[in-house]
């Protein structure tokens, strides 16, 4: 994949202010520019990004980017209780299942422990499914680890915080 994310995010990861908040699509060049402005905040920076690369990856069934930022043991425990290996969640990801119009991060807060980072928050995913329009909402814990010289989702679980239809 050559670290390139090939969607457009621009819209879910916001242009870098004075807070250095991400912008853009490519992700490795995104998080290049930040190198020379390592700060405290810079792995939470990091997982942001990549968090909001994973809803879009997911959205558009883009497989090829979430086996980038997907670690190969990860355990996937999904809204129902199910538990996936990457192999099978990544089987599952279609993008013909539901007309998704926005998956997007509603809140999220990231905590660092050395090489490992705990992300929390709720998720929101809208659009159409069986001709009728939802709106879904699950808090979720993904927990990350830095390996390799990049951060990769070791595990992460969802639960259903309200749905609206």
């Amino acid at each position: 994949m050559e670290g390139r994310f090939p969607y457009t995010a621009q819209q879910e990861l916001h242009r870098e202010n004075d807070q250095g908040v991400v912008a853009g699509f490519d992700m490795r060049a995104v998080l290049a520019r930040f190198s020379a402005k390592r700060c405290k905040f810079w792995p939470s920076i990091e997982i942001i990004a990549l968090e909001k690369a994973w809803n879009q990856a997911y959205k558009l069934g883009d497989t090829r980017a979430l086996e980038e930022i997907l670690d190969d043991q990860i355990v996937l425990i999904n809204d129902d209780g199910s538990i996936q290996t990457k192999a099978e969640f990544l089987a599952s990801v279609q993008p013909a299942k539901s007309q998704e119009q926005q998956v997007a991060p509603e809140s999220m807060n990231v905590r660092v422990f050395g090489n490992t980072a705990i992300a929390t928050g709720v998720f929101r995913a809208k659009g159409v499914e069986s001709g009728k329009p939802y709106v879904r909402r699950e808090r979720f814990v993904d927990t990350w680890v830095h390996k390799g010289g990049k951060w990769l989702c070791v595990a992460t679980t969802a639960t259903p915080s309200s749905t609206e239809r």
